[in-house]
């Protein structure tokens, strides 16, 4: 699939980036958006919401973490100017939506007609810089890049297709022994299916970063996570009778962990426009602790409590003060420069 998207950006004068941003980033999000749709039209709330916050907490920590360590990232100007803001407002807007207990019918459609919205312009956005690109192509022409449309339409479909069956067999088996095991359907949808279900994106973005394609491994996180909260978590409430409850846990918890990891991307990416293999090493970290959190909160072990306190009381502060001490560096030097 990467293969096919990096070739059909080239042959329409899309930025890599604009790929990741939308076909990848959609194509990937497919599992997700089956999960919560099936768990709510089966009166499983829980699994939709966990597996949404969940997969979005993974896509970043997770996924980005794994990208960079394998090879540093680069982020885009256009990442940090308008997608990684439009995923902290929609982050935040989702707490706020969240606040009575429910995500109501109308509240998802909203939603969904948002990632309309956003898609139209990107690819708008796309179009227009890709004009420019050509035009300026046409004053030092290049040699013809040969294209096999069939070829690579078909790498993409076929790849997004064995993805999303993969995933979805891993999900019905995990779902399956962890609910056996006595875990929560919030917990499970939190861990198991959010993993399962982002599977596609850690296939894709690690291969994509080991192509040298770093800017759609990093377009397909972030437009991933844009794509969860608007169409899946919209389209999941939108169907649900009398829309998608979401627990006091949720609340309390994950989705501000969730708004929290949004908002981490923000000075990582302003910090010389990258993801260095050190920060990716720490994103790994935190995902091992929060896990490790869930799990043992899920069976009721005593030292949940005291890795929660920790986590929300040291770790997560001590990186605020960090990144807002760097963010404010780097920018009196790029200030002075």
């Amino acid at each position: 699939m990467v293969r096919g998207a990096a070739r059909l950006a080239v042959a329409t004068g899309l930025s890599p980036l604009v790929v990741g941003l939308t076909v990848v980033a959609f194509g990937t999000s497919a599992p997700e958006l089956a999960v919560s749709v099936d768990a709510a039209l089966r009166g499983a709330p829980a699994i939709a919401v966990g597996n949404v916050v969940g997969s979005n907490i993974a896509n970043v920590l997770l996924i980005l973490g794994l990208s960079a360590l394998l090879a540093p990232l680069v982020a885009a100007r256009q990442l940090i100017r308008l997608d990684v803001p439009l995923m902290l407002a929609v982050s935040v807007l989702i707490m706020l939506l969240a606040l009575d207990g429910r995500i109501g019918r109308v509240e998802g459609g909203a939603l969904v007609l948002m990632a309309v919205a956003y898609t139209t312009f990107v690819v708008r956005l796309a179009r227009r810089e890709s004009a420019a690109a050509r035009a300026a192509a046409a004053q030092a022409p290049e040699p013809p890049v040969r294209t096999v449309w069939g070829r690579d339409l078909a790498l993409v479909i076929v790849g997004l297709v064995l993805l999303v069956l993969g995933a979805r067999a891993l999900v019905s088996g995990a779902v399956s022994i962890a609910l056996s095991l006595g875990l929560s359907e919030l917990v499970v949808g939190l861990t198991v299916v959010a993993v399962g279900t982002s599977l596609p994106e850690i296939a894709a973005s690690t291969l994509a970063t080991l192509r040298g394609h770093g800017e759609m491994a990093v377009g397909n996180v972030v437009g991933s996570n844009i794509f969860n909260l608007l169409v899946v978590l919209g389209a999941s409430a939108a169907i649900a009778d009398g829309g998608m409850p979401v627990s006091a846990a949720a609340r309390t918890f994950d989705l501000p962990v969730m708004t929290a990891v949004a908002f981490a991307c923000l000075p990582i990416f302003f910090t010389g426009h990258r993801i260095a293999r050190w920060e990716g090493g720490l994103f790994l970290g935190y995902y091992v602790a929060y896990t490790a959190y869930l799990l043992l909160e899920g069976t009721g072990h005593g030292a949940a409590p005291l890795l929660g306190r920790v986590m929300m009381g040291f770790v997560l502060p001590l990186t605020a003060i960090t990144l807002a001490v760097v963010t404010a560096r780097v920018w009196r030097v790029q200030r002075g420069d």
